[in-house]
C-alpha cells in the first residue's frame, strides 16, 4: 500500500492506540456500563435467555446462550469473522462487507457473537449476514473466541475467518506513517508489539478460511479482494444521487462531479414559465427543445456509463452528480430529473435532490 493509502486503512489502528489505556482497567458492571455490546446482553438476560460468561474455568464450556430452536435454518444468519494484524486492513475489509449490505459490528466480546447471531436470527430475515471485526483490543475477553466458534459449528450458523496479514516491515511503516503506538508494544518497540500480536493470533491464523496478505496491496485492491469473495455473482452497486442546484447558491460541497446547463436558455425568461420549475411539463419540453440539450443528454449519459466500470473497479459506491443552473430551479432540475431517469434505466440505484428548487 502506498503512504496515503494506507493512512486510510490504518484509522482502527489509530482508534486501537487510543483505546490501550481504557482496557486496562477493571471492567464495569452492566450497570455501570450502557455500551451496545452490554446492552445486547442485557436484552438477552431480559428475554430469558443465560448471558455468556467472560471466560472459563476448568476446562469447562462456554455457555452462549444461543437459541436457534423453532427458528428456520433459512432465517440463521450467515457469519464472517473479520481478524487480523492490526494495521493490516481491517477497517477497510470491514468497510467493504457494509457497502456489500452487512451488518457490521466492530470490536464485538467474541462471548456475545451467539447472541448476535441469534438476533438476527430473530429478525425475519432483516439482518440475513453478520460481518464482526474481532481483534486483540478486548484481551479479556479474545481467549473465549475459539469456544465461541465451536459452539456455533453446532448450531447450523454458516460462518467464515477472514484474516488480514501483512509483513513486518509494512506494519511498521504504515504505525510510523500515522505516528501512533502499536496497541500491544506498551514500553517496548511497535515490532516488539507487532511479535506479541503474531503470538496472539497465531491460532486463529490457522483457523481462517480466507487469510489476505495486504503487504504490497493498496485499499482498492483490497477492496477488489473483498468483492471478489463476497459480492458473488452479481457486480458491486453504485448508488448515484442526482442533485440540481443554483450556482449563485454555491457548489454542493459533497458533489463528486458537476455539469453546468447554463449553456442553455433560461426559461425564466419566458413570462408564463418563471413560476414554474423543471418539474413542469412545459418547462421540461422547453429545455430539451434547446439546440444541444438531447446531445448532451446523450453523450452525458454515455460518458457516466465509462466512469461507472471505473468507480466500481476501484471500489467505489457512491457517486454525487451536481447538475447546476443560475437558480436551481429550471434547467437543472428538468436535466437532473431526465439524467436520473437514465441511470435507473441501466440499474443504477439513484436518488435525486433538488436541492435549491423553491429558494426564490
Amino acid at each position: 500500500m502506498n503512504e496515503q493509502d494506507e493512512q486510510d486503512t490504518e484509522r482502527t489502528a489509530e482508534q486501537e492506540a487510543g483505546r490501550t489505556a481504557e482496557h486496562k482497567k477493571p471492567p464495569k458492571t452492566a450497570s455501570e456500563d450502557h455500551s451496545p455490546s452490554e446492552a445486547s446482553e442485557q436484552a438477552g438476560k431480559q428475554s430469558g435467555e443465560q448471558a455468556p460468561e467472560a471466560g472459563r474455568q476448568d476446562g469447562a464450556q462456554v455457555s452462549t446462550g444461543i437459541e436457534t430452536a423453532g427458528v428456520p435454518e433459512a432465517a440463521i444468519p450467515e457469519l464472517v469473522i473479520i481478524s487480523g494484524m492490526s494495521g493490516a486492513g481491517r477497517s477497510t475489509a470491514a468497510k467493504c462487507l457494509e457497502d456489500l449490505g452487512w451488518f457490521v459490528v466492530d470490536n464485538l466480546p467474541p462471548a456475545l457473537i451467539p447472541t448476535m447471531v441469534e438476533l438476527g436470527a430473530r429478525s425475519q430475515g432483516n439482518v440475513a449476514r453478520i460481518a464482526v471485526v474481532v481483534d486483540v483490543r478486548g484481551r479479556r475477553f479474545f481467549d473465549n473466541l475459539r469456544e465461541s466458534l465451536a459452539d456455533l459449528e453446532s448450531k447450523s450458523v454458516t460462518r467464515r475467518i477472514v484474516f488480514l496479514e501483512s509483513s513486518d516491515d509494512a506494519l511498521v511503516r504504515r504505525f510510523e506513517s500515522v505516528r501512533r503506538p502499536h496497541p500491544l508494544q506498551g514500553d517496548g518497540r511497535i515490532v516488539d508489539g507487532i511479535a506479541a500480536e503474531r503470538e496472539l493470533l497465531r491460532e486463529l491464523r490457522g483457523d481462517a478460511d480466507l487469510v489476505i496478505d495486504t503487504s504490497s496491496l493498496n485499499v482498492h485492491e483490497l477492496r477488489a479482494k473483498m468483492d471478489a469473495q463476497f459480492a458473488g455473482e452479481e457486480e458491486p452497486e453504485l448508488r448515484a444521487t442526482v442533485m440540481s442546484f443554483g450556482f449563485k447558491y454555491g457548489l454542493p460541497v459533497d458533489a463528486d462531479l458537476v455539469v453546468d446547463m447554463r449553456f442553455l436558455p433560461n426559461p425564466h425568461w419566458v413570462p408564463e414559465l418563471r413560476q414554474y420549475t423543471g418539474l413542469n411539463e412545459e418547462v421540461a419540453a422547453y429545455v430539451f427543445n434547446q439546440p444541444g440539450a438531447k446531445e448532451f443528454l446523450d453523450r452525458y449519459a454515455e460518458l457516466l456509463r465509462l466512469i461507472q466500470a471505473g468507480y466500481r473497479r476501484e471500489g467505489k459506491r457512491y457517486v454525487t452528480i451536481a447538475v447546476g443552473c443560475t437558480g436551481g430551479k429550471h434547467r437543472s432540475v428538468a436535466m437532473s430529473e431526465k439524467l436520473a431517469a437514465r441511470l435507473v434505466s441501466e440499474g443504477v440505484e439513484t436518488v435525486v435532490v433538488h436541492r435549491d428548487m423553491g429558494r426564490e
